[in-house]
């Protein structure tokens, strides 16, 4: 993972089992369901990490094509689409 100056590492993780493909997208890269790959580990949880400068972002996973709320999320903002992101501050 390349880190940017004045950056921080970020995991996010969500246990899908049975997906096939998880990817992370959010404000950070302009809604991108391809530029961030998560890794699935051996109990079925997938990882994906961030270099994130501080301030605000709005995410989703995109689990095998679907968009997937953070389960492990408390902070999240009505989106346009009237479905909900969710948030993390980065400090």
């Amino acid at each position: 993972m390349a880190r940017l100056l004045g950056s921080k590492p970020t995991e996010f993780r969500i246990h899908a089992p049975k997906a096939r493909r998880v990817t992370l997208a959010g404000s950070f890269n302009n809604w991108n369901t391809r530029s961030l790959s998560a890794r699935r580990d051996p109990q079925g949880n997938w990882i994906a990490k961030a270099s994130l400068k501080p301030g605000k972002y709005e995410y989703k996973f995109f689990v095998d094509g679907n968009w997937v709320n953070d389960p492990n999320s408390h902070w999240a903002v009505t989106n346009n689409f009237g479905t909900q992101n969710n948030v993390v501050e980065i400090k």
